[in-house]
């Protein structure tokens, strides 16, 4: 069975000096203070410590190969999107890891796909790239859950969206910039807390905000299994309901008229959750996902999914069928 992780995460190896190129702090570099190890760095600032796992294309492939995963897509880390950047600068930016990004899709194009990143902050520099990842090669971008915390369903970025969808790229919404993060810093709890809330606040802006409605050929995936938005998609429909005055006032679509018509990985940690996703979203709608290689993620790549006794038709969609749907691939280009 193919086996296909959606959900990864890579850096180059060197990173340039952008605060000395920009002329302003805040960007990412990286500290190779010992053989296949650095700290990623944020000016003086220490960000967190990475394996070479992170950058070393091969290593991937071996780790991958120890849970039967042939195929990984490629995305940035979060903290790289640069969204907080001068225009300009963020394109410089999503340039340089975009060619990077494929330069490996094409040494390994059995292995690998690329999603890209893109200037979020500058909608006419954004849609520059888009066509330019088209023509690259890469098969979507990957995009925060909130760009310098405005929801995204402001007009600003709809064409970017709606740029996606002509193009055929499909997105990953990845939630980032984590809301309250400065109120809660203690016990991990932006990434605990903060990050499922973030999911749900991207999925109910882009719903309630229309641009689902409106961009129905957009192929969104909200990863780390769609956040805290699924699990509340009662209370969420209960608020539309009963205060359409302040839910109703862009889209007067039920919330939950769009469950399986986007899809979220399967990044639950608990068979019991994904038991109920899969009620709400089906099969195909729910891709095999990892957040390699950090800690948070399930580093065991679906091995919980294999002991569930599901039927093997669902685990062939979780395991590779969505997500060649969701990136309008075949499974013949990775046999």
């Amino acid at each position: 069975m193919l086996k296909i992780d959606m959900h990864t995460h890579l850096m180059p190896e060197q990173m340039p000096r952008w605060s000395e190129k920009f002329g302003y702090g805040g960007f990412i570099h990286l500290d190779h203070h010992r053989k296949g190890w650095a700290r990623m760095m944020q000016d003086s600032k220490f960000f967190r410590e990475i394996n070479e796992n992170c950058w070393d294309p091969k290593v991937r492939i071996n780790e991958y190969l120890e849970f039967d995963t042939q195929v990984q897509v490629i995305c940035t880390i979060p903290v790289l999107f640069s969204y907080w950047a001068k225009p300009k600068d963020g394109l410089q930016i999503s340039e340089f890891l975009n060619d990077h990004i494929a330069e490996i899709v094409h040494k390994y194009p059995k292995q690998y796909v690329g999603l890209g990143t893109v200037p979020m902050q500058d909608a006419e520099l954004a849609i520059k790239e888009l066509h330019r990842i088209k023509e690259m090669g890469l098969v979507g971008i990957q995009i925060g859950s909130n760009i310098n915390n405005k929801n995204l369903n402001e007009d600003e970025f709809f064409p970017i969206f709606e740029a996606c969808s002509k193009l055929g790229l499909a997105v990953m919404v990845h939630p980032w910039n984590m809301m309250g993060k400065k109120h809660m810093e203690q016990y991990w709890l932006p990434w605990l807390v903060g990050m499922p809330a973030e999911t749900s606040r991207a999925m109910c802006s882009m719903i309630f905000g229309g641009v689902l409605e409106k961009l129905p050929g957009l192929r969104l995936n909200f990863v780390h299994s769609g956040g805290s938005f699924l699990p509340t998609i009662g209370r969420v429909e209960h608020g539309f309901n009963c205060r359409p005055d302040l839910v109703a006032v862009d889209n007067p679509i039920n919330p939950r008229e769009y469950l399986g018509k986007f899809w979220v990985d399967c990044i639950t940690h608990d068979p019991l959750m994904l038991e109920y996703i899969l009620k709400v979203q089906g099969s195909k709608r729910i891709t095999l996902g990892s957040d390699y290689p950090f800690p948070l993620g399930d580093l065991e790549i679906g091995k919980f999914i294999t002991e569930m006794n599901l039927d093997e038709s669902v685990v062939e969609d979780i395991f590779c069928n969505s997500t060649l749907e969701w990136l309008n691939l075949t499974k013949e280009q990775f046999l």
